[in-house]
């Protein structure tokens, strides 16, 4: 039975450049995220992101990376954490979220689309309901779903040339962090050839960890690093861990290890 006494919540991070991360206490969980431009750019942070839970406790959790080799960036990936966001807001809380989620990427896709500027961005979306979190992606953002001992029970396929030879295990991980290709992205959110990827469900235990984040954290950071960092202790910690090794590959650039100064937008979530 859904319990429609739980408090609806719209938290959104739109061209923030955020000094510490913000924490939020929802009804089954607790969400931090963090949102900060490149260093040394002037322009406004292309990245944007979204904690989202409805009167029903479906919680939505959501990073849009705004292609900065586009024009407006920022303007795209703010319209898709938007617009996704108010779809299943404004959905029926008696019904699932899965259309409205599939609803409002479709509705986002054509709105950038209509802006006929050339602008893009990508998405990934992690829902989490009764327990049980599925992800939605359109790109290379990145999402993860980890155990309490850090292992990975399900994570996002980049939609790009890199991340689909990682899949078929042409190239490893480190390989890939290097790889000249490794920015190329071949699906996007205003792009009349979008297809979103559904994620299978996957039920969450109490001390699981659900991490997302744009490529500025995935690039920096090697995914066996995002896994010790990220899995467990308070979660001012852990943010503020792999905040700090991203900071530092980013200004370091130090050989042998990836370092690519850029926007940056990641959420850690955990359940309770």
């Amino acid at each position: 039975m859904v319990d429609l006494t739980i408090e609806p919540i719209q938290r959104l991070y739109v061209e923030k450049d955020m000094k510490s991360p913000d924490l939020l206490r929802l009804n089954r969980g607790k969400a931090m995220t963090q949102c900060r431009s490149c260093p040394g750019k002037t322009e406004p942070n292309d990245d944007s992101a979204a904690v989202v839970q409805t009167t029903a406790g479906v919680i939505l959790l959501v990073i849009a990376d705004g292609v900065g080799g586009c024009p407006h960036g920022h303007q795209a990936s703010a319209i898709a954490v938007q617009t996704v966001t108010k779809s299943v807001l404004d959905a029926d809380p008696m019904t699932g979220v899965r259309d409205a989620i599939l609803d409002g990427i479709e509705q986002a896709n054509q709105a950038i689309l209509d802006l006929s500027i050339g602008a893009a961005t990508t998405l990934a979306v992690v829902e989490v309901q009764d327990q049980v979190a599925r992800g939605y992606q359109v790109g290379d953002s990145t999402s993860l779903i980890l155990g309490q001992r850090g292992s990975i029970k399900w994570k996002s396929t980049s939609h790009s040339p890199v991340g689909y030879a990682i899949e078929a295990g042409m190239l490893t991980e480190a390989d890939a962090m290097h790889h000249e290709q490794r920015h190329v992205v071949s699906n996007l959110v205003g792009s009349r050839n979008m297809h979103i990827e559904i994620g299978p469900a996957q039920p969450l235990a109490t001390r699981d960890t659900i991490i997302v984040g744009s490529d500025g954290l995935f690039d920096n950071v090697k995914i066996e690093e995002v896994i010790e960092h990220g899995r467990c202790g308070k979660l001012t910690r852990r943010m503020k861990s792999l905040d700090n090794l991203v900071t530092e590959r980013m200004n370091l650039n130090q050989p042998g290890e990836p370092g690519k100064p850029d926007d940056l937008s990641m959420i850690i979530y955990t359940p309770t």
